[in-house]
């Protein structure tokens, strides 16, 4: 008797219940629940910094251009082929090269010319960031 008892103990024991199950499909659910938008949050975050740095290095490129050259660039590709740049960085949030917007000089005083048509350059996309302003105003 004593050894059948223990057999349908040993048997009884081998699984899992449908109520555990369910508890356990819960707790990873809630916690799923929790860190996705966090992990997009931090997504986004990490795509301003990008974002950020590649206007510091693009804006600190024009200005080097300038002292060297005494002119603006022509183009962002004008600052690649001269050896300014490796290459065009891509728009964190429009994941493309070509649309960075392109900001001409201001106009020079009387008598003086500007050379150039690249003095500023921003974001092209529409997107309003986590500072409440458009990554094209960056």
């Amino acid at each position: 008797m004593q050894k059948k008892l223990k057999q349908l103990l040993k048997k009884r024991n081998k699984g899992f219940t449908l109520i555990e199950l369910l508890i356990v499909m819960t707790i990873i659910g809630i916690l799923a629940a929790i860190s996705v938008p966090n992990y997009r949050w931090g997504i986004i975050k990490a795509k301003e910094a990008v974002l950020r740095e590649d206007l510091y290095n693009l804006r600190t490129t024009i200005d080097q251009f300038y002292a060297d050259q005494g002119k603006y660039p022509d183009s962002l590709q004008d600052m690649v082929d001269k050896k300014y740049l490796r290459d065009i960085p891509k728009d964190p949030f429009t994941n493309l090269k070509d649309t960075w917007v392109v900001v001409t000089p201001p106009p020079a005083g009387e008598g003086q010319e500007v050379k150039g048509s690249v003095y500023d350059v921003h974001s092209g996309s529409d997107v309003i960031g986590t500072t409440g302003t458009p990554y094209n105003e960056w």
